[in-house]
């Protein structure tokens, strides 16, 4: 009898100290490491984009750096692999995504808008409506700039790090589009 409550004790222990295997908010799970480009990031935090006056729910958002942090400036400046999922729970019209991007950039890019506008309007022409379950991926790589995936399918690389920065600070910077989801993404509660 003994012993087999120093076996339960160290599986009670084993199984507290353990990672787990996934994160979830809302109703959304997300592993919480992944492998991009034989680099391991880990999820920083997950939050939720709600939209009109009645914060309806629009997706999820993971964040995946090399290092976790809960400034969003730096995450944004960083030249480290990092990565953004969407994933949405409710359907949205490209319309609708694309004004929601070019506000984004207009309130995060300062004086830099016009020289983004072009990488801006290649984003846009790469998305599509979405439904419930679809994901858009943002993938930083260093060097070469954000890999682009809608659904399983890879749209293409926008360079620059200016972009880059600009991109990740819609979510990270002083502008988000709710308060919520930027806390949640830089590691607080997700709500």
């Amino acid at each position: 009898m003994r012993s087999f409550l120093r076996l339960s004790a160290l599986a009670a222990t084993l199984s507290l100290a353990s990672p787990a295997l996934a994160n979830e908010c809302g109703s959304v799970n997300m592993p919480n490491q992944i492998t991009v480009a034989n680099t391991t990031l880990v999820l920083n935090g997950m939050g939720i984009r709600e939209a009109t006056v009645f914060n309806v729910d629009v997706y999820v958002a993971g964040l995946y750096v090399e290092h976790r942090s809960n400034n969003g400036a730096a995450i944004a400046a960083s030249n480290e692999t990092k990565r953004l999922v969407l994933r949405f729970v409710r359907d949205v019209e490209r319309d609708d995504l694309t004004n929601a991007w070019d506000e984004g950039f207009r309130r995060n890019a300062g004086g830099n808008l016009a020289a983004l506008q072009p990488r801006i309007a290649r984003l846009n022409g790469w998305m599509r409506g979405v439904h419930v379950g679809d994901e858009l991926t943002f993938t930083y790589l260093p060097g070469a700039g954000v890999r682009v995936h809608v659904g399983s399918s890879a749209r293409g690389i926008i360079e620059g790090d200016d972009f880059a920065r600009v991109f990740f600070s819609i979510w990270l910077g002083s502008n988000p589009p709710n308060a919520g989801l930027r806390r949640g993404l830089l590691g607080g509660r997700c709500d």
